[in-house]
């Protein structure tokens, strides 16, 4: 038994009183959900989404990004790897080496390779300090060869 049934069963039962109440039964009404308040929330709170969204774009810092294009055939180089782990060691074609070791092996292969296509692939784990990887930089710069490319992998 619902409440208003409840209610109305309980209204028509009780005697009439001296005070001049009609014993008539009364016809609630049902009690119904105003959705236009409701309405106008959501939409104040979508305006005020779309005003503080359009501002956090001018809140950012203005950069210009460089824009590249991908070679539809690449030339056949030699390609060097240099991995830069975690802890900012470095591994030149599989076999780990110092800082002096690497730039002595790429100034050697610089200059025994001058007419070859030599291209530095660097292999940085996502944790690795950013001064080894520009020590890689640097040291293949050094050597003379300007043709690197850092290897990622795809999001999944």
């Amino acid at each position: 038994m619902s409440w208003l049934q409840h209610r109305s069963s309980q209204h028509a039962r009780s005697p009439s009183s001296g005070l001049g109440r009609s014993t008539r039964s009364f016809s609630f009404a049902e009690p119904e959900i105003n959705l236009i308040p409701f309405i106008d929330v959501l939409l104040v709170i979508l305006i005020f989404l779309m005003i503080s969204t359009t501002f956090t774009k001018f809140q950012e810092i203005a950069i210009t990004l460089p824009s590249a294009s991908g070679a539809d055939t690449v030339e056949s180089a030699r390609e060097i790897n240099i991995a830069v782990s975690s802890d900012g060691r470095f591994a030149l074609n599989g076999k780990i080496m110092n800082r002096a070791q690497l730039a002595s092996s790429l100034k050697q292969m610089s200059s025994s390779a001058r007419e070859q296509n030599l291209r530095i692939s660097i292999d940085a784990d996502a944790r690795a300090p950013h001064q080894a990887v520009m020590t890689v930089l640097e040291i293949a710069r050094d050597a003379g060869l300007p043709n690197i490319a850092f290897s990622s992998q795809a999001k999944k």
